[in-house]
């Protein structure tokens, strides 16, 4: 050994930091100081963050209030009718969510299949890929309810298990008939909202969408999920002319104490906004669109689904003003 390095030290004081160094790699581990060594391998790091991505993240629960609450659209897809592609990649759109919290949101409603006419059906696999990401991160970093946006029983359970606490299916429970179930056992809210496979204006639409949304109630109730946890939903622009979806929009107070459940308002940026003010382009509608939800929350609505979500604050908060319930 004393050989070795007077060997190295002819060689410099490299030579020496050379051969201290050999010894530290030949040298025995030393079981006790193994034991004692914590510091995680790269491998082990790994590991552990798959393990935590994928570990079921609990989601915030939805409270509703004397005010409507208002959920602002996170769309993860290609080709939605008033925002489609703006925040298809998952961090766009996780920057989108965030920035719709700070605006004042009560909850975010992410989806990552269009429902607008003509759009292309998306396969399970394809829609969790686009969601999935993005419902976990905006659960971690709002601390808000997330709402997953899907009529997909297998979508909406991952969801879950990634932080959403609330399911729209904008089939209420009438196109995937696994549905219910993933949400009685989760527990979780839920919107029914009624839906037409058809326009038909010859239809009285106000008792077509009381008795789809009887159906949905009852499928809802079977499976075991809570009265308290439903919402209902008229479907606002969705196979039906632009004077039933007004109609539905007048008669939200009669909807509501029909079923005696909170009603959600979904109108933004929609056709029926364009035919009635002439704006052509969907995102030029907001103005339209907060007209509609003020009337809809002074009847009661109890949820106001908006891309706008600043503007809708804003008008949301001057509404309880006016009626007093804020100082």
């Amino acid at each position: 050994m004393f050989d070795k390095y007077m060997f190295a030290l002819g060689r410099g004081v490299r030579g020496v930091m050379q051969a201290l160094d050999d010894d530290k790699r030949e040298a025995p581990v030393d079981p006790a100081q193994a034991a004692r060594d914590v510091t995680p391998r790269p491998a082990q790091v790994e590991a552990q963050n798959a393990a935590r991505d994928s570990a079921p993240l609990a989601g915030v629960a939805l409270t509703l209030g004397p005010t409507a609450r208002l959920m602002g659209v996170v769309n993860v897809t290609p080709d939605s009718f008033s925002d489609g592609g703006l925040h298809f990649d998952a961090g766009r759109a996780v920057a989108h969510g965030e920035r719709l919290a700070a605006e004042g949101a009560h909850l975010l409603d992410v989806g990552g299949e269009s429902t607008r006419p003509g759009a292309q059906p998306v396969s399970a696999q394809e829609e969790m890929a686009r969601v999935l990401p993005v419902v976990r991160a905006l659960a971690a970093s709002t601390g808000l309810p997330i709402s997953i946006d899907t009529m997909k029983a297998q979508v909406a359970a991952r969801a879950i298990e990634n932080g959403a606490s609330v399911v729209n299916d904008v089939w209420g429970f009438q196109r995937d008939p696994d549905m219910a179930r993933v949400v009685a056992q989760a527990g979780v809210h839920c919107v029914l909202m009624h839906n037409r496979a058809a326009e038909d204006p010859a239809i009285d639409i106000f008792a077509d969408c009381v008795a789809f949304l009887r159906r949905s109630v009852d499928l809802a109730l079977a499976a075991g999920v809570a009265r308290d946890k439903i919402v209902i939903d008229p479907g606002v622009g969705f196979a039906r002319s632009h004077a039933q979806s007004f109609e539905l929009i007048r008669r939200i107070g009669e909807l509501r104490a029909l079923f005696g459940l909170p009603v959600l308002l979904g109108v933004s940026r929609k056709r029926c906004i364009g035919a009635a003010t002439g704006q052509t382009v969907a995102a030029e509608r907001v103005a339209g669109s907060l007209a509609a939800h003020l009337y809809g929350a002074l009847q009661g609505a109890d949820v106001v689904r908006a891309h706008d979500v600043a503007a809708h604050a804003q008008g949301l908060a001057v509404l309880s003003a006016i009626e007093g319930r804020v100082a």
